[in-house]
């Protein structure tokens, strides 16, 4: 018989695990691929705030640089564009330099703004195909990287 808010050994959910499969987990040291994962989604962070950032205030600066497509479904102008990517670019480029520093809100933060970057690139992809494929597969890796990192837990 057990006492109320404490369950028997013999009854688990299906699909919950067991204490002892927590604690094992929760002790574990995380895998060096997952530290070098989140390093290298921190490092590819700061790049890429600092590109975005570079890029938005091109954008700004000398918009008729950019050339425009009217056919397009997400037709913005350049100018509102351009602020738009260095806002993005400068809240990117912190949230990378935070997830060195092991701040898990900064991790939070670059999984949501990695998956802004991801749509911003998709809305620029007929003026820059390559590089916005390549901008949304950085951004795919370094959410994987961000959600995959288990911090160890000390007692």
């Amino acid at each position: 018989m057990t006492t109320r808010g404490t369950r028997s050994a013999e009854y688990q959910p299906a699909g919950y695990q067991s204490d002892l499969e927590a604690r094992r987990y929760a002790d574990a040291e995380p895998s060096p691929g997952a530290v070098f994962g989140t390093v290298l989604a921190g490092i590819l962070m700061i790049v890429s705030g600092v590109f975005g950032f570079l890029s938005g205030l091109a954008m700004v600066l000398k918009r008729s640089f950019f050339v425009t497509s009217s056919g397009y479904a997400y037709n913005w102008p350049v100018r509102d564009w351009g602020w738009t990517e260095l806002i993005i670019g400068a809240v990117v480029f912190l949230a990378g330099v935070c997830v060195l520093l092991g701040m898990t809100w900064a991790r939070v933060v670059g999984v949501i703004v990695a998956v802004a970057s991801a749509i911003g690139s998709f809305m620029v992809l007929p003026y820059y195909p390559v590089w916005s494929i390549v901008l949304i597969a950085v951004d795919i890796f370094i959410i994987w990287a961000l959600v995959s990192y288990r911090r160890p837990r000390h007692a």
